[in-house]
C-alpha cells in the first residue's frame, strides 16, 4: 500500500463525516438525557396530572444540586492555590514555585472561579462539564492626537509600521534660531492610528449541548473526533482572516449542530424560527464548528492531530491547523468506566422525584378533598344556583330538611408523609446530600455531643468526597496543565507578578511543561481542623529545630516557616498573609544569613577583652570618688584651722602644711590615687594672704 497526502476535497470528507457521526450519536443518546435532566432540574416532571389535581412538583434534583454545590465550591476555591506544580528535582523547586503562583493569578484574573461554577453545576445536572482553555491573538486599535510637531518627531511618528495617518494638517510658524533671527518653521498636526497585536489566555465553559464526541470515545485523551459548535456573526470570521466568498451560502438559518431543543431547554425558551432578511451581512450569525482529529494529511503514515475549522450545516471546511494538544477540561461527578460520559447527580434523582412528586400531588388533594368534601344532594329538593355560590354565610335555599348532606372524605394524608420521609432518607443516602450535612437541622445539633455530630457529618460527605475527588484528578489537573502549556509556549518576555508580597520577574519560557500537579482540596470542615491541627505542631516542630540549630540547620528555613503560617491564616479564611507577615524568599533569607554572618565576622575580629578588667575598672571609679571625698573633707578642716589661727605663726602653719602632706600621703597609700598637692599649696598660698590682709586690716 502506497501512502499520499490528502487533498482538500479529501480532507473535507473525512471530517466532515466524523462530526456527522458524532453529532448523530450525541442527538441520539445523549441530548435526549441531557434535556430531561434539565427539565427535572427545573422542576419539570414527565408523569400526568388530572385536570383539577394538583400540579405540585417535588423539587428533589433542583434541592441536591444546590445542596452540595456550596461544599464542592468550598473545597476549590477556599484555597488561594487550587492547584500546585510539583518539582520534580530540588533544582525546579524555585520555578515550580513560581508557576503555581502565576498560573493561579491567571486563573483568577480570567475569572477562572465562575468558570468552575458553571463546569459543576454542568457535570452534576447534565453529566459532564467542559472547560475550553486557549491562547487568543488580538489586535487592537489605538487612537492618538498630536499637535505642534516638528518635521523630525513627525518623521519619527510615521516611520512606524504599525501607524497609519488618518489626519494631518501642516503649517508654518515664526522661530527664532540660535542666533536669535526669526525664521519659519514647520509644525505638524496629526491624527494616527496605531496597531497593538497582542496575545491572551481564555477560558470558557461550553454547553454540553455544543459538545460532541464520537461514540467509541473513552476520555478527553481517547477519541477519534471531538468538539463544540457556537455561534459567530460574519463580521467576527472575517477579521479572524475568512473571505467573503467563503461564508457564502451559510446564513444564520442553519442553528447549532447539536440538538438545538436542548441549548433553548437550558436558556427556558422555544426556537423562533423567523429570520430578519434587513439584517447587515457582517452582523448575521453562521454556525462554525471547532473539531479535533487525528488524521495523516502529509501521507507519513504517522498521523498528527489537527485542529478544523468548520461552518454550517454541511461542516464546509474554512481552514485547518496543526494542534498540540485538545483545548478541553472535563469534569464529571460520577465517570463511568469505559466510557465518556457518566451518571449526573440529576441522574440519579429523577426516579425518587417522580414519586415523590406522585405521593405529594396525592396528599395535597386529599387535604383540599377533606376540606371541601362533595355534597350530596336530593334532586329537585335544592336550588342548585346557591350551592355554586362560595361566599361566606351563603344561602342554600332546599325544600325539605337533610336535602344537603356531605361526602365525608378519609384523611389518609398522615400516612403518607412518613413515605415522603423515606424518599428524603432514599435521595440522602444516595447523593450524601443531607440537612444535617448543610448545617440545616438544629434538632440533630440539640441532641447530640460534638463528637457525635463530627462523627455524622464525616459519614455524610462522603459522597462530596467523592465527587470533589473525580473533578480534582480530572478536569482539574486537565485544566491548569492546558493552562501551564499554553503560557509557556506563548510567553515572548518576562512578566511581572505579585509572589509573596513582592513583586519578581518571572519568566514562564524556563518552566517544564509537564511537571506534576498536585491539587489542593480541603475536604469537609473535620479535614480542615485537622489540617489546621497539622500545620500548628509543623510550626511548632519548625520553630524549635530554628531555635535550636541555627539557621544553617539544613532542615526548616524562614520562608518554609512563613508558609506554615501563611497556610495557617488561608485555613482561617485569611488569604493576604502579607498583611500580618513580611515577605519571605529565599533570597531575601540568603540576604540576612550573609549579613548575620558578616557580623560576626567583624565581631570576632575585635580584640578580646580582659574579663576582670570591667571589675578593676569598678573598684578604680569607688576609690577615686572615696579619694575625693576624703580630700574635700580635709581642705574644709584646714580652713577653718586657718581661719581660727588667724595670727599663728609661720612655725604652726608649717605644722599644718606637714599634717597636709601626711594626709595625701595616707589617702595615696589607701586608694592608690594620685592627689595634686601643687593645687593644694597654691590654694594654702592663697588663704595665708588673705589671712595676712585680714590681720593688716
Amino acid at each position: 500500500m502506497r501512502l499520499e497526502p490528502l487533498d482538500q476535497t479529501q480532507i473535507e470528507g473525512i471530517v466532515s463525516k466524523a462530526i456527522e457521526d458524532a453529532v448523530d450519536f450525541i442527538e441520539a443518546e445523549i441530548s435526549p438525557q441531557i434535556i430531561k435532566s434539565q427539565r427535572y432540574f427545573d422542576g419539570k416532571v414527565d408523569i400526568g396530572h388530572e385536570e383539577g389535581r394538583s400540579k405540585c412538583v417535588a423539587t428533589k434534583c433542583r434541592e441536591v444540586v444546590r445542596g452540595i454545590k456550596p461544599s464542592i465550591q468550598r473545597i476549590f476555591l477556599s484555597n488561594s492555590k487550587p492547584v500546585e506544580f510539583v518539582p520534580k528535582g530540588p533544582e525546579d523547586v524555585a520555578l515550580a514555585e513560581q508557576a503555581t503562583s502565576y498560573i493561579s493569578y491567571q486563573f483568577e484574573k480570567h475569572n477562572g472561579f465562575k468558570v468552575l461554577s458553571d463546569v459543576f453545576q454542568d457535570a452534576l445536572v447534565k453529566k459532564t462539564g467542559i472547560a475550553y482553555v486557549y491562547y487568543k491573538d488580538m489586535t487592537e486599535q489605538e487612537i492618538h492626537t498630536y499637535n505642534n510637531l516638528s518635521d523630525e518627531a513627525f518623521a519619527l511618528l510615521i516611520d512606524d509600521n504599525d501607524v497609519e495617518v488618518l489626519e494631518h494638517e501642516m503649517r508654518m510658524s515664526i522661530s527664532a534660531d540660535d542666533m536669535g533671527i526669526e525664521i519659519e518653521v514647520p509644525e505638524h498636526d496629526v491624527k494616527i492610528s496605531r496597531q497593538i497585536e497582542h496575545g491572551d489566555l481564555c477560558i470558557e465553559s461550553v454547553p454540553p449541548e455544543d459538545f460532541f464526541v464520537d461514540r467509541n470515545a473513552r476520555g478527553i485523551d481517547n477519541f477519534y473526533v471531538c468538539g463544540h459548535s457556537t455561534e459567530m456573526r460574519v463580521g467576527d470570521l472575517l477579521a479572524m482572516g475568512f473571505r467573503l466568498e467563503d461564508l457564502d451560502g451559510l446564513d444564520g438559518s442553519e442553528y447549532s449542530v447539536v440538538d438545538d431543543e436542548a441549548e433553548f431547554e437550558r436558556r427556558g425558551y422555544t426556537v423562533d424560527e423567523d429570520t430578519d432578511e434587513n439584517i447587515s451581512t457582517a452582523s448575521k450569525k453562521i454556525t462554525v464548528t471547532q473539531a479535533f482529529m487525528e488524521l495523516d494529511i502529509e501521507g507519513t503514515g504517522v498521523p498528527k492531530l489537527y485542529q478544523f475549522i468548520c461552518a454550517g450545516s454541511s461542516y464546509k471546511l474554512l481552514n485547518f491547523y496543526e494542534a498540540d494538544n485538545t483545548p478541553y477540561a472535563i469534569f464529571e461527578c460520577d465517570p463511568e468506566p469505559h466510557a465518556f460520559f457518566g451518571t449526573s447527580l440529576v441522574d440519579l434523582v429523577m426516579d425518587d422525584q417522580d414519586a415523590a412528586t406522585s405521593m405529594l400531588r396525592g396528599v395535597l388533594d386529599n387535604v383540599a378533598l377533606t376540606n371541601n368534601p362533595g355534597l350530596q344532594i336530593m334532586d329537585g329538593q335544592v336550588a342548585v344556583d346557591d350551592l355554586l355560590n362560595n361566599e361566606i354565610g351563603r344561602i342554600i335555599r332546599v325544600k325539605q330538611p337533610g336535602a344537603i348532606t356531605e361526602m365525608a372524605v378519609p384523611f389518609t394524608a398522615g400516612s403518607t408523609l412518613p413515605a415522603l420521609q423515606y424518599f428524603d432518607q432514599l435521595v440522602d443516602n444516595k447523593t450524601g446530600v443531607s440537612k444535617m450535612a448543610q448545617g440545616l437541622d438544629p434538632d440533630v445539633l440539640k441532641s447530640s455531643t460534638a463528637t457525635a455530630v463530627a462523627a455524622s457529618l464525616e459519614g455524610q460527605t462522603g459522597q462530596a468526597e467523592v465527587i470533589a475527588r473525580n473533578f480534582a484528578e480530572g478536569g482539574m489537573k486537565q485544566l491548569f496543565s492546558l493552562m501551564l502549556e499554553l503560557m509557556v509556549k506563548n510567553a515572548d518576555s518576562e512578566q511581572m507578578m505579585r509572589l509573596n508580597g513582592t513583586f519578581v520577574a518571572v519568566d514562564p519560557r524556563a518552566w517544564e511543561t509537564d511537571m506534576d500537579l498536585s491539587v489542593n482540596v480541603g475536604i469537609g470542615t473535620g479535614r480542615e481542623n485537622e489540617r489546621m491541627a497539622a500545620l500548628q505542631q509543623a510550626f511548632a516542630i519548625q520553630q524549635q529545630i530554628y531555635t535550636t540549630y541555627g539557621a544553617t540547620n539544613g532542615l526548616v528555613t524562614l520562608t518554609q516557616m512563613r508558609n506554615t503560617m501563611a497556610d495557617i491564616l488561608a485555613i482561617g479564611g485569611v488569604r493576604n498573609a502579607d498583611r500580618y507577615f513580611m515577605p519571605m524568599t529565599p533570597e531575601i533569607e540568603q540576604q540576612m544569613l550573609l549579613a548575620q554572618q558578616q557580623a560576626a565576622a567583624m565581631a570576632a575580629q575585635q580584640p578580646q577583652a580582659d574579663p576582670n578588667s570591667a571589675f578593676m575598672q569598678t573598684e578604680a571609679m569607688k576609690a577615686q570618688t572615696k579619694a575625693q571625698v576624703d580630700l574635700s573633707k580635709a581642705q574644709m578642716d584646714m580652713q577653718y584651722k586657718m581661719q581660727k589661727l588667724n595670727m599663728d605663726d609661720d612655725l604652726s602653719r608649717d605644722e599644718m602644711v606637714q599634717d597636709l602632706a601626711v594626709k595625701v600621703a595616707e589617702i595615696l597609700g589607701k586608694y592608690g590615687t594620685a592627689v595634686d598637692t601643687a593645687s593644694i599649696k597654691a590654694e594654702q598660698d592663697a588663704v595665708r594672704a588673705n589671712n595676712q590682709q585680714i590681720m593688716g586690716m
